[in-house]
């Protein structure tokens, strides 16, 4: 496997460029442009500001070598992506930002091509809660739990209702509390939440969303109209991505969406000692079919995937955080098998777990 190339800085992978870059497919004097360090691949990104409160990004490139990136993300911004090529092409995935520390991976020999909407500062709040209205009630209620924890992770204080609690973390004035390593605001009681969160923020790109990208990359006009015309398609593309979010209750018996909710809340609270999916059907009340149709219906995966997926964000949370070996990492998630649960990392996240880990201890050190 190839070494991954270290970075303490997310701005360290990226240099500025100019406008006049033939790789535009449009640009203006007022344009962001960044091209790809030219030791670690091709490419570039483009973010054009739209407004205060609204960017427009076109990210091109492709990596010759792995990549791990330390640094705080941006905070306050919710992002809707539209993914165009790579590993997850034809779809839209929501990013809601608090700015917390991570750890952030890109894969390489993988070509990227991709558009970002950012929504900031005033236009945040009513995006993420335009978002959350289309989640399905116990989804609703996991995302509240995670803002309100941010809430009071970031602010120290209890924000009443999710709209009070991210008006609250929008205008933070204080820093996250430290943690043993990174300042990961998040709990590992909420880990998993997140990646039930995680599987419905995603959503196929329609043709008329399509159309509306097409539009957005081939924009003829220049200076003031060329913004103006750039930001109605953007707010069009959102509002289409909202919209498509299809509620489970229009194709799904109402008994049997309630026994998919159940078996998801069962596997995100035994990951170390998940049933079988012959058990767990049976504890729901559904045949195996049903369950696994169900599953890929609301969550886009089968029960197994899912709970892989879970066990694995756990995984790198605990990396992050605790003082675990990977043995105990791997126990921690229900795998007996070092070398399992190192497959099923990699496999993940493109990066070894032991790896990962060891320079995740030397940045927060």
């Amino acid at each position: 496997m190839v070494k991954p190339c270290i970075l303490d800085r997310r701005s360290d992978w990226c240099l500025p460029g100019e406008t006049i870059d033939t790789r535009l497919l449009h640009s203006a004097p007022s344009d962001h442009i960044r091209i790809i360090a030219p030791h670690l691949g091709q490419g570039y990104i483009q973010e054009i500001d739209l407004r205060e409160d609204l960017s427009l990004v076109i990210l091109d490139y492709t990596l010759d070598r792995p990549l791990l990136l330390n640094g705080a993300g941006d905070s306050n911004i919710a992002e809707f992506e539209f993914q165009l090529e790579g590993p997850q092409a034809g779809k839209s995935i929501f990013f809601p930002y608090f700015g917390f520390q991570d750890l952030g991976f890109k894969a390489h020999h993988t070509h990227f091509f991709k558009v970002e909407v950012l929504f900031k500062s005033e236009s945040f709040t009513p995006y993420f809660l335009a978002f959350m209205e289309r989640l399905q009630t116990p989804l609703q209620q996991l995302s509240a739990e995670v803002i309100h924890t941010c809430c009071r992770n970031f602010t120290g204080c209890f924000g009443g209702s999710t709209k009070q609690a991210l008006e609250l973390l929008m205008n933070a004035e204080y820093k996250p509390r430290a943690q043993t390593r990174f300042e990961y605001i998040v709990p590992n009681g909420l880990c998993t939440s997140l990646t039930s969160i995680n599987f419905a923020r995603s959503s196929s790109i329609n043709a008329e969303m399509y159309r509306l990208i097409e539009h957005i990359l081939s924009c003829p006009y220049q200076g003031t109209h060329r913004r103006s015309y750039l930001e109605a398609k953007v707010i069009e593309l959102v509002a289409q991505r909202l919209a498509v979010m299809i509620d489970p209750k229009d194709y799904m018996d109402a008994e049997d969406l309630v026994a998919i909710y159940q078996a998801e809340e069962i596997l995100r609270l035994n990951l170390d000692r998940p049933p079988s999916i012959e058990i767990l059907a049976r504890w729901v009340g559904l045949n195996r079919l049903k369950l696994n149709q169900g599953f890929a219906q609301v969550y886009g995966t089968t029960p197994f995937g899912y709970l892989r997926s879970c066990r694995m964000n756990l995984a790198r949370h605990l990396l992050l955080t605790a003082n675990l070996s990977i043995e105990g990492v791997a126990g921690r998630v229900g795998y007996t098998s070092r070398s399992r649960f190192a497959t099923a990392f990699r496999k993940q996240f493109g990066i070894n777990p032991k790896t990962f880990q060891v320079h995740a201890w030397q940045r927060a050190s």
